[in-house]
Formats: C-alpha cells, sequence, structure tokens
C-alpha cells in the first residue's frame, strides 16, 4: 500500500458519507415536519401524480357536497312557497263552497266572496312572481321548459328538464290519430211503450253508479230530459248527446247516447238496462263501454306517447323527453302535419359530481294563477282559476271544480320537488360524501408520512451524521503520521 498526503481518499470517502447521512436526515426532518412522504416530484414522480389527481378529484367532491347542500337549500325554498300556495287554495275553495249555498246568500255577500278570491289569485300571483334564491326566481316558468306553438287546435303544455332547445326551426309535430271520447248509443230507441212499462236503466262510472227508472206516462222527451238531470245529479263524468228538442216532436224515438266528457282510452263507463237493446246488448247484464282512443303521433321524428288528448316525449326520445303538447282536433290533420313547437329549455341544471358531465336537472313550472285549474271542463267556460267567479252559484260551482284542479296541480309539483331532493340531491349527498372519504383515504396512503417509520429513520440517520462526522475526522488525522517519516 502507497504512503501519501496528497490526496486522502479515506477523507474524501467519509466526507461523501457525511454528505449522504445528512441529506438523510434533512429529508426526514423534512417528512416529520411536512407530515407527508412526498414533498416534491423528486421523491416519488409516479406518485405524487396520483396523489395530485386525488388531490384534484377531492376538492372536486368537497365542493359537490357544497353544491348539493345548497341545492336542497333551493328545493326547499320552493316547496315553502307552494306549501303556502296550497293553503291559500284551501282557503279560497272554502271561500268558493261558501258562494254556492245559493239559498241564503245574497248580491253583496257573493261580491265580498269575488274580492276575496281576486285578493287570493294577487297573493298567488306575487308568490309565484317574488320566490327567488338569489337573484334566480323559482315559480314564475323562467327556469322550465317553454314552447310556442304554431298550428291549428295545437296547445304546450310543458316541457321536461331533459328536453333540448329546438333552435329557431322548432319541432315538427305530426298527429297520426285524434284522440276520441268513450260514447255509446242503444242499439233499441226509447219509446212510450217502453217507457209505460218502467225501464230500468243502471250507468257507472268513475266510481258513481245512476239507478234510473222511467216513469209511466212520461214522453221521450221529458224521459230523456230526467235522466239527463239524473246523470248531473249523480255526479257521473258524462252528457247526454240528443237532437235538438225544438226540431224533434216529444215522443218520437230516440235512442240513448251518452258519451264520456274526458278523452282517451282509459275513461269508460259500464250500462245495462232491463230491456236489451235500450243501453246493454243484452237485457239486466251489465256492459263495459271503453271505445275511447289516445292520441298518437310523432314529435320532431321521434315516436311519442299518447294520453287523451296529451302527446309527451317519451324518455327514449332524447331532444323532446317530457315535453307535454295537447291536440284538440276532432281528427287528425291532412298529411298529419299539425304545426311545430318552437321550445328553449331553460331548466336548472346542479353540479353535484366532482367531475364534467355529473349533473342533474329539474324544470320548475310556472304557477302563476293563469297555470293553475287549466283544462277543467265546465259550464262556466273557465279556463284557469284567473277566470275563477262567485257572483253566480253556476259559477261558484265551476270555481270549486277548477279550484280542486289547481291544489292537484300544486300538490303534484310539491311532490316532484319532494321526489328530487330526496332521490337526487339528498341521497346524492350521502354518496358524496362516503366517496370525498375514499379519495382522502387513498391520497393519504400515498402521500401521507408514516411517523413512527419517519422517526425511526430520523433517528438512525442521526445516529449515521454523528459515526460518519467522526471518521471524517479520524481519517483527516491519517496524513499527519506520514509526516514522521519526514522528520
Amino acid at each position: 500500500m502507497s504512503t501519501r498526503i496528497n490526496t486522502n481518499v479515506a477523507s474524501l470517502n467519509a466526507h461523501r458519507q457525511v454528505l449522504g447521512n445528512h441529506k438523510s436526515m434533512s429529508e426526514s426532518l423534512e417528512r416529520l415536519g411536512s407530515g407527508l412522504k412526498i414533498n416534491r416530484g423528486v421523491d416519488a414522480p409516479a406518485q405524487l401524480q396520483v396523489s395530485e389527481q386525488l388531490r384534484a378529484q377531492s376538492a372536486g367532491l368537497r365542493q359537490a357536497i357544497d353544491n348539493t347542500e345548497m341545492g336542497v337549500s333551493l328545493m326547499q325554498t320552493a316547496e315553502a312557497a307552494l306549501d303556502e300556495v296550497s293553503r291559500t287554495l284551501v282557503n279560497a275553495r272554502q271561500i268558493a263552497v261558501h258562494a254556492a249555498n245559493e239559498a241564503t246568500n245574497d248580491p253583496f255577500m257573493l261580491q265580498a266572496d269575488q274580492q276575496e278570491l281576486d285578493n287570493i289569485v294577487a297573493n298567488i300571483n306575487r308568490i309565484a312572481t317574488s320566490t327567488q334564491y338569489g337573484k334566480n326566481y323559482l315559480l314564475d316558468g323562467s327556469k322550465a321548459g317553454n314552447g310556442v306553438i304554431s298550428g291549428s287546435n295545437l296547445e304546450f303544455l310543458q316541457g321536461g328538464a331533459n328536453a333540448r332547445s329546438s333552435g329557431p326551426n322548432g319541432y315538427e309535430i305530426k298527429i297520426t290519430t285524434a284522440a276520441t271520447r268513450t260514447e255509446h248509443v242503444g242499439a233499441k230507441p226509447l219509446t212510450q211503450a217502453i217507457i209505460d212499462a218502467g225501464e230500468q236503466v243502471t250507468v257507472t262510472e268513475g266510481g258513481r253508479t245512476l239507478n234510473f227508472k222511467t216513469q209511466e206516462g212520461r214522453t221521450v222527451e221529458q224521459t230523456l230530459n230526467d235522466l239527463e238531470s239524473a246523470i248531473k245529479d249523480a255526479g257521473l263524468n258524462l252528457e247526454l248527446l240528443r237532437p235538438d228538442p225544438e226540431q224533434t216532436p216529444n215522443n218520437d224515438p230516440q235512442a240513448i247516447h251518452l258519451r264520456h266528457k274526458q278523452y282517451g282510452s282509459e275513461h269508460g263507463f259500464t250500462v245495462a238496462s232491463s230491456t236489451g237493446g235500450v243501453l246493454s246488448t243484452k237485457g239486466n247484464i251489465s256492459e263495459l263501454v271503453q271505445n275511447g282512443v289516445d292520441v298518437a303521433g310523432e314529435l320532431n321524428g321521434e315516436s311519442a306517447m299518447g294520453r287523451g288528448q296529451v302527446l309527451t316525449g317519451g324518455p327514449g326520445a332524447s331532444s323532446v323527453d317530457g315535453i307535454m303538447v295537447r291536440y284538440s282536433g276532432e281528427k287528425a290533420p291532412e298529411g298529419q302535419f299539425a304545426g311545430t313547437l318552437t321550445f328553449a329549455q331553460n331548466s336548472m341544471v346542479f353540479q353535484i359530481g366532482g367531475n364534467a358531465g355529473q349533473t342533474t336537472s329539474v324544470s320548475m313550472k310556472s304557477h302563476r294563477a293563469s297555470q293553475l285549474g287549466t283544462g277543467v271542463q265546465n259550464e262556466s267556460d273557465f279556463t284557469s282559476l284567473t277566470e275563477a267567479n262567485l257572483t253566480s252559484r253556476q259559477g261558484a260551482t265551476d270555481s270549486i271544480r277548477i279550484i280542486d284542479k289547481a291544489i292537484e296541480q300544486v300538490g303534484v309539483a310539491r311532490g316532484e320537488m319532494g321526489a328530487f331532493q330526496k332521490n337526487n340531491l339528498v341521497s346524492n349527498l350521502g354518496y358524496l360524501r362516503i366517496a370525498h372519504e375514499n379519495v382522502l383515504g387513498s391520497e393519504s396512503v400515498i402521500r401521507d408520512a408514516d411517523v413512527a417509520a419517519e422517526m425511526a429513520a430520523f433517528t438512525r440517520n442521526q445516529i449515521m451524521v454523528e459515526s460518519s462526522t467522526a471518521m471524517l475526522a479520524q481519517a483527516n488525522q491519517n496524513p499527519r503520521s506520514v509526516l514522521s517519516l519526514i522528520g
């Protein structure tokens, strides 16, 4: 072995060991101080990339939780406003029932009832136009799909939250079959002889039954008048069709012609007569009549479901899903083309997930008085709650029907809001919290330092630093022994 003093290899080696041990001890100190075992890319490049993605996902989930909680607050605000509308409508119904008590009311009392009803209508409109969450108005229809119809016998009802805006050209509406009502005509006309024999007619509709018996000596015209009154008094949703009494002799035989007031295949009734052919085919045997037809057609070239006069875009129809239009024509238009619908989707979209596209939406229909109580057939021709009038007995009776429909519509809207809140928001909130917890756990496994292990490593590195430093000092003494040779 050579003896040299110019280059102290042992010292260089010891110095390198000291530097390495100092570096290891510094890394342990950094990990213990930060609580992380990955502080920079050089610590673990691949694991750093994964942990950064998990951090981003965790932040997204945390914000999605906040978004969902705000969505719950919004839905609660809207539902609370509709709760007040519902209570107001119950009060309106009570007033209408009072106004219908014609025997005890005078014009002054009816006018007072009408003024109170007008005030209730104004209050409903105020709630609909002023209920808001932040700057978003919830019940005025601005947060729903809105459409404009062109074409006769067509009416836009509502648009679902999943439907898409149509653009300027609109969606084409085709009607292949117009809706009809269930009706039945007796094969055998009602004659004076049948009346005098005491004909028994039984009609059942909507859970109500009418048992009508003819009276001897009453003419055909009088008997039909009696039957018409009996149908009305029994509350059957049927109408008796007959020729103009002024142009028909009192005792001319006439067939009994009954027709349901509602359109579609689901509305039927049962008939029976003691004489075969007067109503039922066989005497004293009930016969179900259900020959109404639902409207059939297409929206934007996609199949739609018909129910009564209402055509609804089905779930499989991506562009028109949930869009509802009413066709009131008696027959399908020539060429099947009925008109177009220009639709704008304004439903509220909630970002309820941590990633792009994880959204849900809800459509808030207008709850103005003009949109409540619609679609109710009545003798006063009231089309909505706005037109309800209590100054006559018939008007009060029809107003009750209108208000009942409005209460039903508000109840349905509240049910839809509750279902959306429960199933789309609250349920999702539970999932988000679990997902957030699991993502944080995964990120912790990759990035967080094991303090016990790091403390053991730090202690080892500290000892190694002290040991290597001592050995460096010893190595630095080696050249001195060579100097003794020179002396």
